[in-house]
């Protein structure tokens, strides 16, 4: 099992007490946006990921909730985080209880922080090209955040996807550049999986042939261990024949889980070591799987198209078989979006109404859930 840096809390703590005030803008150059990645060979060595424990400080009061504001962002549901949110992307816990969140709005470009009843607060802003499903794909804060306070951020331009890292009052700076950018099959991942590794995920760009092709980050789990500015150091392909809107979710327990939408089903898929991957589950009836999160011995996956949340157990050497899926939330919140979990059960998920469901009048929204034990079914 892959042993892989957990998207801890702590990472995303330190945000919300330095709290960034500069909405800085990612600014692309003609050359950036010239430059590709080119063709390259698939690297079949294995690798090692190093888990790393973040700095931690604490938000200010974070389970202590502010007095409903007025107007119309007022969402009655007490689980309901965050309101009023333009069409999300990737969303991360903000506190060790789950009552904080930071979430990419996918269309605008920000990343926001805020709790039930806010205030909303902008983090960073990216210039993004939100058509279709690009724009402010996914984010990750830089493991030694509280020292650099380095965002990076997978992001859609006019002409790619690429990897960008952002610094308090500067622009946005190529990392990985040359992702194809397609109609569809833009959304995709990144994780930390040491300081000195950034694991990305990439959608097919809706070309399933592309994804096979050993000369296209398209459709990729690849692994970028040259963080630097304007980088030209070539990433590992440690995966390939990715479908569109891919997912990575690590476990607290080393594991490494990834879903995405291939051409004939959705799947679940575990990550080894060595960069090979096992199909956990598939689903057939291709339910939209939008993101995955572990904790508390079970996977989750939030589906866009049937608006459910479905739990399958984590495989482990004591019990390597997999149950089917039960399903634990269904038809409550409308389309969902990304998922993330904390190492004490609780999980937060975003909404995608906007884009694929019904608004209602405080869509986007994040939710802070608490899913049943073990595969208890609660819909």
């Amino acid at each position: 099992m892959l042993v892989a840096c957990r998207h801890r809390v702590t990472v995303l703590i330190g945000v919300l007490a330095v709290m960034l005030t500069v909405a800085a803008c990612a600014d692309f150059s003609q050359q950036d946006r010239d430059q590709a990645a080119g063709p390259f060979s698939p690297n079949n060595e294995s690798f090692e990921v190093q888990s790393t424990q973040p700095p931690q400080s604490t938000p200010e009061n974070p389970g202590q909730e502010s007095p409903p504001p007025p107007g119309p962002c007022v969402d009655p549901d007490p689980a309901v985080i965050a309101t009023c949110l333009a069409s999300t992307g990737g969303v991360r816990a903000g506190d060790d209880e789950g009552a904080v969140t930071v979430v990419a709005e996918r269309t605008t470009g920000k990343i926001i922080t805020t709790k039930r009843y806010g205030p909303q607060r902008v983090v960073a802003s990216f210039d993004v090209d939100g058509s279709g499903d690009g724009g402010l794909i996914d984010f990750a804060f830089s493991p030694t955040y509280q020292q650099d306070q380095l965002i990076y951020a997978l992001i859609t331009t006019p002409t790619d996807n690429r990897v960008v890292r952002l610094a308090p009052g500067d622009v946005a700076k190529p990392i990985l550049t040359g992702i194809p950018k397609g109609a569809t099959g833009n959304m995709g991942a990144i994780l930390f999986a040491s300081p000195s590794e950034l694991l990305v995920a990439t959608g097919n760009a809706d070309n399933p042939a592309a994804a096979g092709d050993p000369g296209s980050l398209a459709g990729k789990l690849l692994a970028v261990t040259d963080l630097s500015s304007g980088s030209t150091t070539r990433p590992k392909i440690l995966a390939s024949g990715l479908g569109a809107n891919v997912a990575l979710c690590p476990s607290a327990s080393g594991g490494l889980y990834m879903t995405d939408q291939g051409p004939t089903e959705d799947r679940l898929q575990s990550v080894e070591e060595s960069g090979a991957t096992t199909v956990l589950w598939t689903w057939p009836d291709k339910p939209q799987i939008a993101g995955c999160a572990a904790t508390g011995g079970q996977i989750f996956v939030t589906e866009t198209r049937t608006q459910r949340i479905e739990a399958i157990n984590e495989p482990t050497r004591q019990r390597p078989t997999i149950t089917p899926p039960t399903v634990v939330l269904e038809k409550r919140y409308g389309a969902l979006g990304r998922i993330t979990a904390l190492d004490n059960g609780v999980v937060q998920f975003a909404t995608v109404n906007r884009a694929y469901g019904q608004p209602v009048s405080t869509d986007d929204r994040v939710v802070r859930f608490i899913p049943p034990a073990g595969s208890e079914s609660k819909t």
